[in-house]
């Protein structure tokens, strides 16, 4: 009887043979990193010698520091740089919260970043808004989570809010503002001279003959808005045009809601007196508007005229080219990230900011030539 039972069993799970247990022995394992206490184990020394080989200290003889580094090559030791952060108190990484990277200006403000960041042996950890408060409180708190040593931000044009950062400035996190910056809290910033591009870009439309020009911004939560509206406004009060409230247009969203910008280039469309040109406050508005414009058959500049702030590579090769304010993105980043490194790095306490102010662009092309007088 139990020889029937021994059989059945082999019949239900088989029988165990060579290949079998072989097979077995193939199957793969978890992997581990090697870490000082598996080479101190394989030399039958203290893992503080080895850690102390490593670092080629004086205290370790030649034979033994061979001994470990020729071990250690063995194992394919790895420094792990989690460990060692924790032990520096940094883990030599930066935050950095952008609306959008598929803005040209900020894969500019981005590659400026990168480039001063690697070369200092920093890494970054890039995140978006997508113009939104709540995520970019999200974003932050995800940084923090990954320990970074410092923040470099442009915040979203929803954020009025601000408790957030301040927050964190208050036990001390080195934070950068770059181009949207926020008055209430002291630390060092970096901006584009916004007020002298729209200043330029307004200035230029009025020298071509052109006297009702619209405006359309982003919200008017954010600093840029502000900036580039006060530009605008002087250059007409300098010329003795007066402002019109209904050809200021905003887009709360920063030109990420495609409706917003519609509904404002037609309210100025079909206003009684509509402008002859218009003055564009960020990329993605500027941008859409000429698409828009195209799309509806009126002809660019002669029907109306169009300048605005874009860092696009394009808009020399665009019908007609556009007319930009550009910005110098990748110095912006690379002066934010040198500030912001400076502020880690310090060994004491830093009380004294600055607020940088780099000089923008103004490319006059077809898309802004001068009025043709009848």
């Amino acid at each position: 009887m139990w020889l029937y039972l021994l059989w059945s069993v082999f019949i239900c799970t088989g029988f165990p043979t060579v290949q079998s247990v072989e097979l077995t022995k193939k199957c793969p394992m978890n992997f581990e990193n090697v870490t000082i206490k598996d080479i101190a184990k394989e030399l039958g020394i203290s893992a503080s010698a080895v850690s102390k080989a490593l670092k080629d200290s004086y205290e370790i003889s030649e034979k033994t520091k061979k001994r470990v580094l020729e071990c250690a090559e063995r194992l394919n030791y790895k420094p792990n740089p989690m460990a060692q952060s924790l032990k520096r108190g940094n883990s030599k990484s930066i935050g950095i919260i952008v609306s959008t990277i598929d803005n040209q200006f900020f894969s500019q403000v981005i590659n400026g970043i990168e480039s001063v960041a690697y070369t200092k042996g920093y890494n970054v950890i890039i995140t978006q808004t997508h113009e939104s408060y709540q995520l970019e409180v999200s974003n932050l708190r995800h940084l923090m989570y990954r320990s970074i040593d410092g923040l470099l931000i442009s915040v979203s044009t929803e954020t009025e809010e601000i408790d957030h950062l301040k927050n964190l400035h208050q036990k001390n996190l080195p934070i950068v503002f770059f181009d949207r910056v926020i008055d209430g809290i002291e630390t060092h910033k970096v901006i584009a001279d916004n007020f002298k591009g729209a200043y330029d870009a307004t200035m230029h439309f009025i020298e071509s003959g052109y006297r009702k020009i619209a405006h359309i911004t982003s919200s008017p939560n954010i600093s840029i808005t502000a900036e580039r509206l006060k530009g605008y406004m002087l250059a007409l009060e300098e010329n003795n045009i007066k402002a019109d409230d209904s050809y200021i247009k905003y887009c709360l969203h920063g030109g990420k809601d495609m409706l917003e910008i519609e509904n404002a280039l037609d309210e100025l469309l079909h206003a009684d007196n509509p402008p002859d040109a218009i003055f564009t406050a960020s990329d993605r508005i500027t941008t859409t508007i000429f698409q828009l414009l195209k799309k509806m058959g009126i002809q660019i500049p002669d029907d109306i005229a169009l300048l605005g702030f874009t860092n696009t590579h394009l808009a020399a090769c665009l019908n007609p080219s556009l007319s930009a304010v550009s910005q110098p993105g990748f110095e912006i980043g690379e002066k934010a990230t040198e500030m912001l490194i400076n502020l880690i790095e310090s060994k004491y306490p830093v009380y004294d900011f600055e607020t940088i102010v780099l000089p923008t662009t103004l490319s006059v092309r077809d898309s802004s030539k001068p009025k043709v007088k009848y």
